[in-house]
């Protein structure tokens, strides 16, 4: 398996919000929203400010060491795991939801940037120790977004209905069926087998997503030494709760986040998340359902259940686990339990943490760097041949199949379909025309005036149906270009926010890891094209 390796500036891509490349470029606008640039000096003070902080490491490790038993686990897991009570030992951390079998292709390429990240950083800095963490966002409730996988341009869909955390959701037998129907596509391939036994042992019928999540995960790579975090635990959360009842009885985070989303407005940037009253949901059973305060009680919405401020309070001293942080409150209790230096997000997450510095420096809470994660495009060989016949390279192909159909036929013959010049003519005849009649009678003008709009809307009209005429000289190409883009781009949209690795997998096996691994940038912020050879 041979790669060429291209980079492009994220901005040149057109797939990134101004708020992530201003961030990328380090824009003065927006260095009040964080601590520390994405930087081996940044790394440095980042790592000097979470020494100040009392973490829970003894705790961390203990919860971590039985979320692993019953699994065979690598030297370089065991040795992580164990180094975590050291002082010296800190985390870079990617956070994702549960998605059924990965989802979408970034939820690898974040793993594999913690992962090399640490291991560079272990080496630049030799006096401390870093250990990559995936930690598991197995809380969310949005099933419609954590579903499915596209594999091969077929979406395939776990439909049940099934309530509340999306983690703890049981597997079934359309799970199992599911697999199935995976193994018709994938078996036939090189380790297609080989994907599809790791996905099947798994994603065992009775177990939870979030367990399942964390087995495959840790299949992927466990031999890189990755450490796997399933947050919605009980004794973890317990370190939460001086914030949880803050946030219960005065609710400080929804003015803090108000008004650095308003500070983000006026530097004229869209603000990606908003804060609620009280940013926590009540996690039980089928429910997983906001809280909020109305008058001496809390209700947990369309729901029935009420609590007095004495009831709910017991209930989050006796059951920690039963609170669940919404995005405002989920990264202060992700720094919390984890000594950590460094998080790793794509463009959406990138954009809320920004609006999160007040609320971390509220509660004394360390912030971390801020990573923008690694983005690849993967370019078979088969589509690469079709992309030679059009003309185009690769990094013209991130403009729409439109543009590219007008750039190919303005290239061959402009002046057959473009009427700058006759417009110019015709302008130029009208303003001569108005100036004589002018010269009759003024009332005239504004007549002639409007013979030249209506002159060159039909002539502009005239332009467009020429345009589409030469347009159809062009079928060949227009059909390669589209077979690319919809390969490439599918939904318009980048291939690494749609495609599951499975396909991948199969077809280049654990390599195609090592190679993500190998190409990984690290504080660099470019975007990854990878042509086979």
């Amino acid at each position: 398996m041979n790669f060429t390796s291209t980079r492009i500036p994220y901005r040149q891509t057109g797939a990134f919000s101004r708020i992530v490349v201003d961030y990328i470029d380090q824009a003065d606008t927006l260095k009040p929203f964080y601590a520390e640039a994405p930087s081996l000096q940044g790394i440095r003070k980042s790592i000097a400010a979470r020494q100040q902080f009392k973490g829970h490491r003894e705790l961390l490790v203990q919860e971590l060491k039985k979320q692993y038993e019953g699994l065979a686990i690598h030297p370089k897991v065991s040795a992580n795991l164990n180094a975590l009570l050291s002082q010296d030992t800190f985390t870079i951390t990617t956070a994702h939801q549960n998605n059924i079998f990965t989802g979408p292709l970034y939820f690898i390429y974040k793993i594999i940037h913690a992962i090399k990240l640490a291991d560079t950083l272990n080496t630049s800095l030799p006096d401390y120790r870093f250990v990559p963490v995936y930690y598991i966002g197995s809380e969310d409730a949005d099933l419609d977004e954590l579903n499915h996988i596209r594999l091969n341009g077929e979406k395939l869909t776990w439909s049940t209905k099934q309530k509340g955390a999306v983690g703890r959701m049981k597997l079934d037998k359309q799970v199992t069926a599911l697999i199935d129907h995976m193994e018709g596509q994938l078996g036939i391939l090189p380790f297609g087998k080989e994907i599809i036994n790791l996905i099947r042992e798994s994603y065992q019928e009775g177990s939870t997503l979030q367990e399942a999540t964390f087995r495959f995960v840790h299949a992927l790579f466990n031999e890189f030494g990755l450490l796997v975090l399933l947050p919605d635990n009980a004794n973890l959360k317990r370190t939460m709760i001086p914030v949880f009842r803050e946030e219960l009885l005065q609710q400080p985070a929804a003015a803090i986040i108000e008004k650095s989303a308003a500070a983000l407005n006026e530097a004229d940037y869209k603000v990606q998340a908003s804060a609620r009253e009280i940013n926590l949901f009540y996690l039980k059973d089928d429910i997983r359902n906001r809280i909020e305060k109305k008058g001496e009680q809390y209700q947990v919405v369309d729901t029935n259940l009420r609590f007095s401020q004495e009831e709910m309070l017991t209930e989050l001293d006796t059951h920690p686990d039963r609170f669940s942080p919404n995005v405002i409150l989920r990264g202060l209790y992700e720094e919390t339990i984890l000594p950590n230096i460094a998080f790793i997000g794509g463009g959406g997450e990138t954009a809320y943490w920004l609006q999160l510095k007040g609320l971390f420096e509220y509660y004394k809470v360390p912030f971390p760097v801020l990573v923008l994660r690694n983005s690849f495009l993967l370019l078979e060989k088969k589509w690469q041949e079709t992309m030679l016949k059009t003309g185009f390279t690769i990094e013209d192909f991130f403009q729409s199949g439109d543009v590219l159909l007008n750039r190919l036929v303005m290239s061959g013959s402009p002046e057959k379909v473009v009427l700058n010049g006759s417009l110019t003519a015709i302008e130029k005849l009208y303003e001569s025309v108005k100036s004589q009649a002018g010269a009759v009678d003024q009332t005239l003008e504004q007549h002639v005036e409007a013979l030249k709009t209506k002159t060159i809307f039909r002539l502009k009209e005239l332009e467009k149906k020429m345009l589409r005429a030469e347009k159809r000289k062009y079928s060949d190409q227009q059909r390669q270009i589209a077979s690319v883009r919809t390969a490439l781009f599918p939904g318009n949209g980048l291939q690494e926010r749609s495609e599951n690795i499975s396909y991948f997998y199969a077809k280049w096996g654990r390599d195609f890891l090592r190679k993500l691994y190998e190409e990984s940038l690290t504080l660099e912020q470019e975007f990854v094209i990878l042509q086979e050879h």
